[in-house]
């Protein structure tokens, strides 16, 4: 693979082609965009990668989530060809999407999508994530059969919750953030091929949406005995296999913070959780800061752990990504009081910012760990 130093993408650019990142052609030309496949990596000169993005039509910019702020692409000569060289680090696994006018739209040269409007790309040494399929911006994910209806008394309002059994069904395993890994990453088919290749035990997954993260997730009881006084017995109730003794809970950012904060007040319902970047910045009052991360490391859940709670049935995995460095200290904080209590705890890091797409790994690896 050729080395992008800076005299090549001078060169490149004299020649007026991105033949560095293999493509032939006149930027702009029906040749051109009849090649592309985009975006595009080549070793940076000091580390990491050049990422060439590419868009056709008028002026935009590539807005990645959590790991960068949006750049602005360039455009060739007087051609509808839009384009940006971003320095990438290594091992970096990100969601991103075109930025025109009022509009987000997917990467139409890219065939790995995350919903209508986004796109994931991974630099060339990010490690493959198995059982995840390639999913288009305009495919229609496949849903669970099984639906309930639930309308809490304790949460208020009513929402959609989906049920998959996994190989036959099993433990449940209970997805925060449900509608996500619905509609924007296939977490059915990725369980479904996981358990398939016998990676792990036949689960029933439970897809709980939410309708308000800031307040559901926010360390408030009503979300748990909701859970187990409400949601659960329609579970049961469902007709779909499912071990309600063995639970697991997934959850991501604040939803991580939730699974935390069940398992340390509600140890007789969790008792083995998976939680990806979990949001342990936070405390009462967090979200009003200008900066969510200036407050005390670890927030309430190392408060809460200091006071010694004994966490020796209770098995967790924590994962947090490498490119996301203030979260670090929090989590670090948290991961380490924790095993301290006596918990069996598993840590990792994956190669992502604050992002799903980075999560999906984890997701799976740490749900199996989790049932092991």
């Amino acid at each position: 693979m050729r080395r992008m130093t800076e005299e090549a993408r001078g060169a490149a650019g004299a020649e007026n082609s991105f033949a560095a990142f293999g493509l032939t052609g006149r930027p702009g030309t029906d040749e051109f965009w009849a090649a592309v496949r985009t975006p595009a990596s080549v070793p940076a000169d000091d580390g990491g990668w050049v990422t060439l993005f590419l868009w056709r039509g008028s002026a935009a910019s590539v807005g990645f989530e959590s790991w960068s702020k949006p750049v602005v692409l360039r455009q060739w000569e007087d051609t509808d060809c839009w384009y940006a060289e971003v320095r990438m680090p290594a091992r970096l696994r990100v969601t991103y999407r075109f930025l025109a006018g009022d509009m987000a739209y997917a990467d139409p040269f890219n065939p790995v999508g995350a919903g209508g409007d986004r796109s994931v790309f991974a630099t060339p040494d990010a490690p493959h994530q198995p059982h995840w399929p390639l999913i288009g911006a305009d495919d229609v994910l496949p849903v669970p059969h099984t639906r309930i209806r639930w309308a809490g008394e304790r949460l208020g309002g009513r929402r959609t919750v989906r049920i998959h059994p996994v190989g036959g069904g099993g433990p449940v395993v209970l997805l925060l953030d449900g509608d996500d890994w619905l509609y924007l990453h296939p977490a059915m088919t990725a369980f479904d091929s996981a358990v398939a290749a016998g990676e792990m035990p036949p689960v029933t997954l439970v897809f709980l949406p939410s309708k308000d993260r800031a307040a559901e997730f926010g360390c408030d009881p009503r979300l748990w005995e909701a859970v187990r006084d409400e949601l659960l017995p329609l579970v049961a109730e469902s007709g779909v296999p499912a071990d309600l003794d063995r639970l697991v809970v997934a959850g991501q950012s604040l939803g991580g913070l939730s699974a935390m904060y069940a398992a340390l007040e509600f140890p007789g319902l969790v008792s083995r959780i998976a939680c990806q970047s979990p949001s342990f910045w936070w405390a009462p009052g967090a979200l009003d800061r200008a900066d969510l991360f200036d407050g005390p490391v670890g927030g309430s859940i190392a408060e809460r752990l200091r006071e010694g709670p004994g966490l020796s049935g209770l098995r967790v995995a924590f994962d947090v990504g490498e490119h996301e460095p203030r979260m670090l200290p929090h989590c670090e904080l948290a991961e380490a009081l924790t095993e301290q209590a006596g918990a069996t705890v598993r840590v990792s890091r994956s190669a992502s910012g604050h992002d799903r797409a980075g999560w999906r790994s984890a997701l799976l690896r740490d749900v199996a760990w989790a049932l092991a």
